[in-house]
């Protein structure tokens, strides 16, 4: 069977449908040399075997109320790349396992190479669109990353659609021919190609094959949209087709139509699209906001470059023909049209400081970037370790400068100003809940009836983004921009969240108290 599906994949689909967790499997981390543009490079990738390994990684996926139980496996031999690592399921509240969230240093120790660590985490009350990825420096843009599904069996908007499968998954992720490392160190992050479910092009590059994505004329899909990105965000489309958005970042919609979605770095949409086209190839686009290295002057598209291809059953084996609707003829997504179908509103009360109010506000220093003047710097002990381990004032929590203490089961407002920050719009992410954005970037209105619900959202600079939220997860949270350099320059903090409470809400497994001793006995080749 699995002989056959590889031969179906290398013709018809992606290579993500082919490699499937549901609910409890091995997640093996592996260095392999990969190509998915044409250009061979050493990477960190994520399979189901070491063998299967490769970009994105297996889909995983459940129903909402089900449990996972993801043992990751550390087989990372290149010392010239990090050789531990950790996972974070992106967009997943770790309600009562705030040790399983996995960013390094926040919640955890990273796992050693030769070590496993076993991720269990309860799902009771979402559903949606998610991912994973590495939470260890910048090793998710050396090819960690992949699908994270959770469906509803009683999607109040299943009526919209017909296929909702492995085969309706569509990954944006940039890709760099240099190790991540190297591209950090360079300063500004420009992307070589990218690739839609994991398939790809570069300029002056070989015609690698792109990604196909298979519709049947008559039926209604839902397509689940992730941007993996390290960096860039993209201009979504699909030449000839209206996208019906019904999901951002996990949090169904009130339907809205449009024809091109810009979605940012972490960022998820679930969108509707009728296979009501004449049988043939459409091009599926999606144009990053910095053009790839080496692209042709006004032809982001060149060669098929970031681009992949929608078609019918029945239509030619062959690139598309169909042009891109004009710049007059673009209906896009903005935050404003945005509303949950469910329970719409914010906490707090309907004007602006009408909760707990915290103030951020973006800098940039000596190469590095600052929340209120600090850049973050992982601390040697793990914030959740410290707490645990008796500190309980949130202003004695390490990095210092970096954490903030939150009270329980209380609104809190928070502005975001993106200060002099460079490199923006940073999609501002926050672990352990959803928020309502009741003030996006690209505002200057309040919303409190029925602001867009997610848990990613741009910060422009000069600009204020306002969240809020209701602190009724205990224990160290990530807040942090996900352009991934930006991150690993300082871009974040840490909201420390009912800490009294955080030890009784959380306990931890015998294993993941192991973690830092194994960690911190590591030799320099391999960390």
């Amino acid at each position: 069977m699995r002989l056959l599906l590889t031969s179906l994949a290398i013709h018809l689909i992606y290579s993500q449908a082919l490699d499937i967790i549901r609910n409890n499997g091995v997640l093996q981390i592996v260095n392999k040399e990969l190509s998915p543009d044409g250009f061979s490079r050493p990477t960190v990738l994520a399979g189901t075997s070491a063998g299967s390994a490769t970009f994105p990684g297996p889909l995983i996926q459940g129903n909402k109320g089900d449990t996972f139980n993801i043992d990751v496996v550390d087989s990372l031999t290149d010392t010239t790349m990090n050789r531990t690592t950790s996972i974070h399921w992106h967009g997943l509240f770790q309600e009562h396992t705030n040790w399983a969230d996995g960013p390094s240093f926040v919640t955890q120790c990273p796992i050693a190479p030769e070590n496993s660590f076993l991720y269990r985490f309860a799902v009771p009350d979402q559903a949606g669109t998610y991912w994973y990825h590495s939470h260890l420096g910048v090793q998710y843009c050396d090819g960690l990353r992949g699908p994270f599904v959770v469906y509803d069996p009683h999607d109040p908007q299943a009526y919209m659609y017909d296929v909702d499968d492995e085969n309706t998954v569509i990954t944006l992720a940039d890709w760099y021919h240099p190790k991540a490392f190297q591209v950090l160190a360079h300063g500004a992050a420009v992307s070589n190609a990218t690739l839609i479910n994991g398939q790809g092009r570069y300029p002056g590059g070989p015609d690698a094959s792109l990604a196909v994505v298979n519709v049947q004329a008559g039926k209604r899909y839902r397509f689940r949209l992730i941007s993996m990105s390290c960096d860039p965000n993209y201009l979504f489309s699909i030449d000839g087709h209206n996208l019906t958005v019904i999901e951002s970042d996990g949090v169904s919609t009130t339907p809205v139509t449009v024809n091109q979605i810009q979605i940012y770095a972490a960022q998820r949409y679930s969108f509707v699209l009728t296979a009501n086209q004449p049988v043939g190839n459409y091009w599926i686009r999606a144009s990053p906001n910095t053009q790839l290295a080496g692209t042709p002057a006004n032809d982001p598209f060149a060669n098929g470059i970031n681009s992949a291809i929608l078609r019918y059953n029945g239509a030619p084996n062959a690139d598309p023909v169909t042009i891109a609707p004009s710049s007059s003829g673009v209906i896009g997504i903005t935050e404003s049209l945005i509303h949950p179908l469910q329970n719409p509103g914010a906490p707090g009360s309907p004007y602006p400081g009408g909760a707990y109010v915290l103030n951020l506000t973006l800098g940039f220093n000596a190469g590095a970037f600052t929340v209120n003047n600090h850049s973050f710097v992982s601390p040697s002990v793990p914030v959740l370790l410290q707490i645990l381990s008796g500190t309980q004032p949130a202003q004695n929590l390490l990095p210092e400068g970096s954490v903030f203490g939150l009270q329980k089961n209380e609104v809190y407002e928070i502005n975001i100003n993106g200060g002099t920050a460079p490199g923006g719009p940073h999609p501002f992410h926050l672990h352990g809940h959803n928020f309502d954005v009741i003030k996006s970037f690209d505002s200057s209105e309040y919303n409190f009836k029925n602001p867009v619900r997610r848990d990613t959202t741009p910060v422009a600079a000069g600009e204020t983004t306002t969240i809020r939220f209701v602190t009724d997860n205990p224990g160290p949270w990530f807040l942090h921009c996900h352009i991934d350099f930006h991150l690993a320059a300082g871009l974040a903090v840490v909201m420390a969240e009912d800490v009294p409470d955080v030890k009784s809400n959380n306990p931890v497994p015998l294993e993941w108290d192991a973690l830092c001793p194994i960690y911190d006995n590591l030799k320099p080749d391999q960390l």
